[in-house]
């Protein structure tokens, strides 16, 4: 999740933009739209959805491991979770 009320006014912008996106697919394929702008919209979403998850994922790594970890235990624990995230990213 963003901290900053600067990134969290940025990243709801971008979800309300793929929102928008969404909304124009639905009616695209509601109207039997051609094959190809579907799969362009498709892209597109897929695309900001991509960056969506980088720039939160961005900002989580940067307040993570921004600061060094209190014990070996604690490093362990946030490399773990990092891990974890970074795998279902890239799935």
């Amino acid at each position: 999740m963003p901290h900053s009320p600067e990134e969290k006014r940025k990243v709801l912008a971008r979800v309300r933009r793929i929102r928008g996106q969404c909304d124009a697919l639905e009616r695209a394929l509601e109207a039997g739209a051609d094959c190809g702008p579907v799969l362009q919209q498709i892209a597109a979403i897929r695309g900001a959805v991509n960056g969506l998850m980088s720039g939160v994922l961005e900002s989580h790594l940067r307040e993570q491991f921004g600061q060094p970890a209190s014990d070996p235990e604690d490093r362990h624990a946030r490399v773990t979770e990092m891990t974890a995230l970074i795998r279902s990213y890239l799935k």
